[in-house]
């Protein structure tokens, strides 16, 4: 999660001019509620984590929109105020296969700070959100990327036009001019971004009126036009794939530069759709919810000046309530058959509002959880036990009786570690994360054992021994499926070490006193993690609940682990089907 540091003389500053003196211990209680977690708040700085769904507390100016009706009461602002403008941005219509979303907006007038360092503090702050946006909203610039230039160095009206690798332009922190294959293959930044461009052989560029190059999108600006200390008004651009996406990240950075005086101004753009947009659009974003569903979900009824309470504080607007007339769609959250629709406005920047769901949980967190009353269950809850779950507890219980400390790790893995790198082969089809924020996380894990790899690879500078286990789910053929294993790092490790660890664990969950048919059949070679003739698989009356053995130093090699290994990995719902409970 994104972090920010705010210099409560800033925050000051700001909501001064908005007629709000900051009470900072209400922060600390309250702050919280609107997805933040506060690290330090004390006469000089602010310093928030920002919940992932709250991209638009991502700077000090935003925050401080979103604290003034939340905190202080003040008129919530919905809408942006946009002027009409007269530049305009021409985009080639062969964009449409390239970078298809191009938006624009100027802002006037931008008071920067009185100092030197004032102006540079700013110009910091200015590209932390910018950076944190491409995070948070676009996804590492996939979606959405920005430019934002000093307007005063260039020359409207704009053209957006794709052109070859050969072109060349001064890109930003260079002093000498480079082709656009030089840029993806030499420039640092180009070296980053060049993966969100493969397989093009045209690229996307902003020219001015004297054809000079404001920006390469998504991987770097043009040399001539970098915000400065003297800079006052600015050109932003919004280049992307998601239309939706693009659009928040222009109105976030609008309003944090009008946050500081600055005055918004529409751009014309011909899109390569041939449309003709006025961006940014800054009216709000009216949404409809189902009165009966609120009452569902919070079982609560609210008043209209309750509403409107609670709505104001989130930064919205209730504009009352409509008849249903059961029209609307098929599920519960788009229909209320015999009730009435509750019409908010929210800002158009909210990009975490998505469905009715987001707008009952803006309702409750504005009215306050704590006031929503009490209720008492109208039928019997009376909890029944999981068939497994006693079964799992014995697991657990053997294993931290035999020494080892038990540990959690993420179901997200990647095809590397969990097949590549431990030799352990596929079961059924791989559930793949379709849009990873980073490449350790691109899959649901198929077995615990490499984690447990990864855990001890992150912990090796620690003294030895180190004896770990992990009962969890793993997804194979997109099924979950419950499994539990072991990793023991020792100066000394050994096949019977392993093996006697299987035995007490099979003893345990009682196996001697059902004679079972249990037999050790060798496992091939480099088929998982283990050392040549030293694994078996475990069945129990011929079919396969785990496996055990010595850990190949390949593998442990593969980790930073150059220790002797020995491991572990079990079905549990084999083993609970093989074993019958003996208290039962």
């Amino acid at each position: 999660m994104p972090t920010i540091k705010v210099e409560q003389e800033l925050l000051n500053k700001i909501q001064a001019t908005h007629g709000v003196e900051h009470d900072f211990t209400r922060l600390l209680d309250e702050l919280p509620l609107l997805g933040t977690d506060i690290d330090r708040c004390d006469d000089e700085m602010l310093e928030i984590e920002i919940f992932p769904d709250r991209p638009d507390l991502l700077s000090g100016e935003t925050l401080a929109h979103a604290i003034r009706p939340f905190l202080h009461g003040t008129e919530s602002q919905p809408a942006l105020d946009v002027v009409d403008g007269e530049v305009s941005m021409d985009v080639d219509i062969a964009l449409a296969e390239v970078r298809p979303v191009i938006l624009g907006a100027i802002v006037r007038g931008v008071d920067s700070g009185d100092t030197a360092e004032d102006k540079e503090n700013f110009i910091k702050a200015l590209m932390d959100h910018q950076e944190k946006l491409h995070f948070a909203i676009g996804r590492g610039r996939r979606r959405a990327s920005i430019g934002v230039h000093d307007l005063a160095t260039l020359a409207p009206p704009f053209r957006v036009v794709c052109v070859p690798g050969d072109y060349s332009f001064t890109p930003l922190q260079m002093t000498h001019s480079m082709s656009i294959d030089e840029i993806l293959s030499k420039h640092e930044k180009g070296v980053d971004y060049a993966h969100l461009l493969e397989g093009f052989d045209r690229y996307p560029v902003i020219l001015d009126a004297t054809d000079k190059v404001l920006s390469f999108p998504p991987i770097i600006n043009g040399d001539h036009t970098t915000v400065s200390h003297s800079t006052t008004d600015f050109f932003i651009d919004v280049t992307g794939w998601d239309q939706r996406a693009c659009e928040c990240c222009l109105l976030l950075v609008c309003l944090q530069l009008a946050a500081r005086g600055g005055v918004i101004e529409s751009v014309r753009t011909s899109s390569c759709h041939d449309e003709q947009l006025n961006t940014p659009d800054g009216s709000p974003q009216k949404h409809r919810v189902p009165e009966e569903l609120v009452m569902q979900i919070l079982g609560h009824g609210f008043s209209d000046d309750e509403l409107q309470l609670a709505i104001s504080r989130m930064g919205g607007r209730y504009l009352g309530r409509e008849p249903s007339n059961g029209t609307g769609g098929d599920r519960m959250a788009d229909v209320s058959p015999q009730g009435e629709w509750l019409v908010i406005e929210m800002p158009r920047w909210r990009f975490d509002i998505l469905h009715p769901i987001d707008l009952i949980e803006e309702i409750a967190i504005g009215h306050g959880y704590e006031n929503l009353g009490e209720a008492t269950p109208t039928f019997p809850t009376t909890a029944v036990p999981r068939k497994d779950a006693t079964f799992i507890r014995r697991l657990r219980d053997c294993l931290q009786g035999l020494g080892l400390q038990q540990v959690q790790s993420l179901t997200l893995s990647n095809e590397t570690d969990q097949f590549e790198a431990t030799r352990i082969p596929t079961d059924g089809e791989v559930t793949t994360i379709m849009n990873p924020i980073t490449g350790e996380h691109t899959i649901l894990r198929q077995s615990i054992l490499p984690s447990l790899l990864r855990l001890l690879s992150a912990n090796r500078r620690h003294e030895l021994p180190q004896r770990i286990y992990e009962s969890g789910i793993c997804v194979r053929g997109h099924k979950n499926r419950n499994r539990i294993a072991w990793l023991c790092a020792e100066q000394v490790s050994s096949f019977s070490q392993s093996r006697g660890m299987a035995q007490a664990l099979l003893r345990d969950l009682g196996t001697d006193s059902q004679e079972l048919d249990i037999s050790w059949e060798t496992v091939a070679v480099e088929e998982g993690p283990w050392m040549k003739g030293r694994s078996a698989r475990i069945l129990i009356s011929g079919k396969e609940v785990g496996q055990m053995g010595e850990i190949d130093p390949v593998v442990g090699d593969y980790f930073d682990l150059r220790v002797p290994l020995h491991a572990a990995e079990f079905d549990v719902e084999a083993l609970r089907q093989a074993i019958r409970d003996p208290v039962l």
